[in-house]
């Protein structure tokens, strides 16, 4: 990539660039302080304590198990206060990863599941290379793909994370919540908001393809395809040793037989690459998928009606495709890579290929976290369902001006929970609400019927579940819901909740008598959608020549700034 080292490495350099009382932007270094020599020992505590109230670092974790290959990293956070009063609130500043660790393959048993003792000592090295403790980390993310999210793989996931329970947020991610991360994690979101466009990310991994349309930074649509480079493995004999159910459809189209130990000649394996790569080609030409590439599809295929002004790439191939990788790994990642390559500009028709900001590590690097008083307009059933813990958020693409429709507010709650493949009824989830305007009685019924409609096994098992409105109706929705429309089971509505897709929220007990929930608000970070090259050169310079961010040197890394 044509990034700087200090760029590769996450550095922002303007974490303490910002303002006070509405003045000029402007740099603190590293405690906000100016020269020793210009103050006194009283001038400088009070100038650290002021930088202190201000400036929260927090040390968070990535972690993504997935049914090929499995990397953590650590970041160091930086998050700044803004606004005043009842508005205050913390955004992130900066991010510095300061480890990576190696991509391995994800252990596995000789039963197929996933080799917990091997992968909780693969975490302890990486804690130990960082010098770090479970108490010196602040949050984490656990991405869990593939084979990870099977009942006994995710217990002994589990297990291995268990001393984390409640600092670290876990996403099952199904194949639209995958292709959602990818582009997120590669930029490609990052960079389609910042420059108005239509974009196309194509992640391809180890088992499957996920393509993610996005325009203006917002996703419109998802799909995923079962091609990926290890459905099939080899042996350094060149014996086959893996076979997947989806390479040997492709092979019985093919008329090519495929054994375990036996091995896979260089045709027949060049066959099975180009008709791959012919089904990709199909799809990011936005085709109708037709027979094999029909059968090979695991989601819907992307609507046709968008089209993208370019393609990213993302994913372990990706490594291959853009020539950041060449070892063999006994997959067929080379070999699909290379007629990729050669697809471009013959097959592949679109005007430009973009390189991604990250290929293979393309995912969640943690998680940011604070802490927000919600306001005393809020409604509870029943006060024993708090706390609750790791909550989801929900966003659906709702628009409340006007005249609402209780099946398009339905529609629309379902859509969300689908791109981020939550089932449900399986576990509670949080819905973000951005009411415009005053309480409209007839309006907020019609919400209310329409958040009724869209969680029908939620309500029916009883499963707890929050609202979270931005302003206005919070008391007034909850008690709709519990009294008019008669929804059995409990949950909490709350107001003066700001959050997004990919939070996840803590709601704590009621604090009486001034009626207010503390909620903490825990939200996805990616390394890859941190795009520099929106901030205004100048302030990123300026903010850089005074800036004194540790760089990563050897294994170890510093978790804060002293």
């Amino acid at each position: 990539m044509a990034e700087d080292n200090d760029e590769r490495h996450g550095h922002d350099g303007y974490a303490g660039l910002h303002s006070h009382e509405g003045g000029a932007l402007h740099w603190h270094d590293e405690f906000g302080l100016h020269l020793a020599e210009d103050l006194s020992e009283e001038e400088i505590a009070a100038q650290k304590f002021e930088w202190h109230m201000e400036n929260v670092q927090v040390v968070t974790v990535g972690v993504d198990i997935g049914s090929s290959t499995s990397h953590l990293m650590f970041s160091r956070i930086n998050m700044q206060k803004f606004g005043e009063d009842a508005e205050t609130h913390f955004v992130v500043v900066g991010r510095e990863v300061l480890w990576q660790s190696p991509i391995i393959l994800t252990p596995y048993r000789n039963d197929n599941t996933i080799d917990a003792d091997v992968l909780r000592k693969f975490v302890l090295r990486a804690y130990g290379e960082v010098g770090a403790t479970a108490n010196e980390v602040d949050s984490g993310v656990i991405i869990l793909t593939g084979e990870a999210l099977k009942r006994n793989n995710a217990r002994a996931i589990a297990e291995v994370f268990a001393k984390h329970t409640g600092k670290f947020v876990s996403a099952a991610a199904g194949h639209h919540l995958e292709a959602v991360l990818a582009a997120n994690g590669s930029g490609t979101l990052a960079r389609s908001r910042r420059d108005q466009s239509t974009l196309l990310n194509v992640d391809i991994g180890g088992g499957t393809t996920k393509l993610a349309l996005v325009r203006d930074g917002e996703i419109l649509a998802t799909a995923a395809v079962a091609i990926g480079a290890r459905l099939l493995v080899k042996d350094d004999e060149g014996r086959l040793t893996r076979i997947h159910e989806p390479a040997r459809r492709v092979a019985k189209q093919l008329d090519i037989r495929l054994a375990l130990g036996e091995p896979l000649s260089d045709e027949d394996e060049a066959r099975i690459v180009q008709t791959w790569t012919d089904i990709l080609a199909g799809l990011i030409e936005r085709q109708t998928p037709q027979g094999l590439a029909a059968e090979l599809m695991l989601t819907e295929p992307l609507p046709s009606d968008a089209l993208p002004k370019a393609v990213i790439f993302s994913g372990g191939v990706s490594e291959f495709i853009f020539q950041r990788e060449y070892r063999d790994f006994g997959d067929l990642g080379m070999p699909l890579a290379k007629a990729i390559r050669g697809a471009l500009g013959r097959t592949i028709t679109l005007p430009t290929i973009i390189e991604p900001n990250l290929g293979i590590r393309a995912t969640a690097i943690g998680a940011s976290q604070f802490t927000v008083q919600a306001g005393t307009n809020l409604y509870v059933s029943d006060e024993s369902i708090l706390p609750l813990r790791n909550v989801p958020v929900l966003a659906p693409k709702i628009e409340l001006e006007g005249e609402l429709d209780a099946a398009r507010v339905a529609a629309a709650i379902r859509e969300s929970a689908v791109r981020l493949d939550l089932e449900e009824g399986e576990e509670p989830i949080a819905i973000a609400l951005r009411w415009p305007g005053e309480l409209e009685p007839a309006r907020v019924l019609a919400l209310a019927q329409g958040i009724r409609d869209a969680l029908p096994r939620t309500i029916e098992l009883k499963v707890p579940f929050v609202l979270l409105a931005d302003q206005t109706i919070a008391h007034y929705l909850g008690t709709v819901l519990k009294e008019e429309l008669g929804v059995p089971g409990d949950f909490i509505s709350l107001e003066g909740v700001a959050v997004a897709e990919f939070d996840f929220v803590d709601v704590g007990e009621v604090i009486h008598p001034t009626e207010v929930a503390p909620v903490t608000i825990k939200s996805l970070l990616f390394a890859g959608g941190l795009d520099r090259r929106s901030v205004k050169q100048a302030l990123l310079t300026a903010a850089k020549s005074r800036a004194r961010l540790r760089p990563m040197s050897g294994a170890r890394a510093n978790l804060r700034d002293d």
